[in-house]
């Protein structure tokens, strides 16, 4: 039997946050500015019986804010995440879509801590998140749709390209 090492601050902020709000969100970014960067949801699963989530590029505190609207859209409207869904309330003026990561190497590679969440404290894993995609605020495609402005397709990496459907 391995022995589990004690908690750290972190960890121990992670369960406070999902304990006092439901979830906590986690924000990335690359310091070397190559990637773009994003912020993910830590207990979504637990909290509102939907998978993570995963939102790119735009201002931390936007990020912050969609993904806290998701958990509330789940938890008090009955939101179902699925592929393609699209989501109101997210960004003034635009709806958001809800697309399927199943790539395990896409969630290892974005979800670490809540990764660690579900194997420490659920014992389960993460096989699917939901990226949630934004479209341009000029011409309100999106970065799968013919004309969509090349930044907004570089900002937000198709990490439901990778899946395995």
């Amino acid at each position: 039997m391995t022995e589990r090492h004690p908690l750290t601050d972190f960890e121990e902020r992670i369960l406070q946050n999902i304990q006092d709000h439901g979830c906590m969100v986690l924000s990335v970014f690359d310091r070397e500015g190559k990637e773009p960067d994003f912020s993910y949801s830590i207990g979504f699963p637990k909290t509102s019986g939907q998978p993570e989530v995963i939102v790119f590029s735009l201002p931390k505190a936007l990020r912050a804010n969609m993904i806290n609207e998701i958990w509330r859209q789940c938890t008090s409207e009955g939101l179902k995440l699925a592929d393609g869904k699209r989501i109101s309330g997210l960004i003034e003026g635009f709806e958001c879509i809800s697309r399927l990561i199943t790539s395990p190497q896409a969630i290892s590679e974005h979800l670490g801590s809540a990764i660690w969440y579900h194997r420490r404290i659920r014992d389960s894993e993460v096989t699917e998140a939901y990226q949630i995609v934004w479209p341009g605020a000029h011409q309100g495609l999106f970065p799968w749709e013919n004309g969509c402005v090349q930044a907004v397709i570089d900002d937000q990496p198709a990490l439901y390209n990778l899946s395995v459907h």
